[in-house]
């Protein structure tokens, strides 16, 4: 979940994340109450010290799940460290004594990647790689829109054939990535193998590119006209990049939409806020509970962009601001929910930078369905709930093509549904429910 906090002359930001992140804050540390003593400057322990006060100061449970936390400093303190990583093993096994897996500690490089998945953007110059399943050979998969490579012409299916003068055979596409990325400004080549030619090279300049979380299309379902839109995550451009989405396909005189949040983790709290208020003109979005009980309550502002029919399709990995936005649509009748049951992640979180660079998310709030619903460790229950198949699931796996088409059976259904409430031209979604029976395979 995402809110963003001036209590402070620090930037604040939260996030809600999914199934790995929980709802979270991004920040730089803000002054604690009790100074960290001299005796820990240039220390590992200062690192200790700092999360343990933002600990204290904002963990949820208040008993901090019966454990005497005054005592864990005096523990985590009375140790000698001979290096971070053994200061960071400390901290770690120190926070499992709150039995919450969504608090925990970054180092420096998980928190970096926390950083950049939700900012939604990246250095580098805009390829999607994998290692094709026949050649072993590291391939093209798409150039991302606006991007360097887009504009210097690199295609789907070419393959990538060394970087900056370094083979590429037998490398992972996490190894090619940390390769191909780098600073705004500098420079890499790739040599190029594309089918037909003979390899070549393309000089690259890196650049800071926006990541697609929002991807959409014009479906013609039999006589209808579906938009249909797959949100990936909730990063920080994910509202805008939503808009988009809604404001062309509403052009293209769509009559319904389906809104496809299958295997979304979640991501920033405002960012499902804002995209929840794209869709609801009215009503409650979620409520969160503090540590002392005092809840705060969101709500839509009368700024939906469109009315017309909604499903949403949901499973198992739909998680936190996916949980949010699905609720919020669900209680208050505004769209349909087809799918598996969801994750169930009901917890705030907030993500601060330590000051060696490290990371610490804490869990802080608990959050409510409009209609007070707790959904930890249950979930969304569909309106339809349909679970896929062990062959569905490998059938999709293995071709994602097929996914939004009559070979994918939730999206089938949802297209039913959309086209009942068509024929009879009911506005919502929700009013087809009485319509369709739950179906379980």
């Amino acid at each position: 979940m995402n809110r963003i906090s001036k209590r402070s002359p620090l930037f604040h930001l939260s996030l809600c994340g999914g199934a790995i992140l929980a709802t979270t804050t991004l920040s730089f540390l803000a002054p604690t109450p009790e100074r960290v003593s001299a005796a820990l400057e240039d220390s590992p322990k200062t690192i200790l010290d700092e999360a343990w006060q933002i600990v204290n100061r904002e963990y949820v449970d208040n008993t901090f799940n019966r454990t005497n936390w005054q005592t864990v400093r005096q523990d985590l303190l009375s140790k000698n460290y001979t290096s971070k990583e053994q200061a960071y093993a400390a901290l770690r096994k120190a926070l499992e004594k709150l039995n919450d897996p969504y608090t925990r500690f970054m180092d420096p490089k998980q928190y970096e990647a926390l950083s950049s998945q939700t900012s939604g953007e990246l250095s580098g110059v805009g390829i999607r790689l994998e290692v094709n399943d026949q050649t072993k050979i590291l391939t093209v998969v798409e150039p991302i829109e606006n991007s360097p490579a887009m504009k210097a012409g690199i295609q789907p299916g070419d393959r990538i054939l060394a970087i900056d003068g370094k083979s590429t055979k037998g490398m992972t596409v996490e190894d090619a990535s940390n390769l191909i990325r780098g600073n705004v400004g500098s420079k890499v080549k790739l040599e190029i193998g594309r089918e037909g030619k003979a390899s070549f090279d393309v000089s690259l300049t890196r650049a800071r590119i926006e990541l697609p979380t929002v991807r959409y299309s014009l479906k013609r379902e039999g006589n209808s006209r579906i938009g249909y839109i797959r949100l990936t995550e909730f990063s920080s451009h994910a509202a805008e990049q939503m808009r988009r989405a809604i404001q062309d396909l509403t052009a293209q005189k769509v009559e319904g939409f389906v809104l496809d949040l299958r295997g979304n983790p979640g991501g920033l709290l405002q960012s499902s806020i804002e995209i929840s208020r794209m869709w609801l003109d009215r009503g409650a979005i979620v409520k969160t509970v503090d540590r002392m009980g005092k809840d705060e309550r969101i709500s839509a502002n009368q700024t939906a962009l469109t009315k017309l029919p909604l499903v949403v399709l949901v499973d198992g990995n739909s998680a936190s601001s996916s949980e949010i936005l699905t609720g919020a649509l669900k209680d208050n009748k505004r769209a349909m929910v087809v799918g598996s049951q969801t994750f169930g992640k009901a917890l705030v979180q907030s993500v601060h930078s330590l000051s060696d660079g490290s990371g610490l998310a804490v869990t802080i709030a608990h959050y409510y369905t409009p209609n007070g619903t707790d959904i930890s460790h249950k979930g969304i229950t569909p309106d339809v709930k349909i679970d896929l198949t062990d062959r569905d699931r490998q059938k999709l796996t293995a071709n994602p093509k097929l996914l939004a088409t009559k070979d994918d059976p939730q999206y089938a259904q949802a297209v039913s549904i959309l086209e009942k409430v068509a024929l009879k031209k009911l506005a919502p979604a929700a009013s087809a429910v009485q319509q369709v029976s739950t179906h379980k395979e």
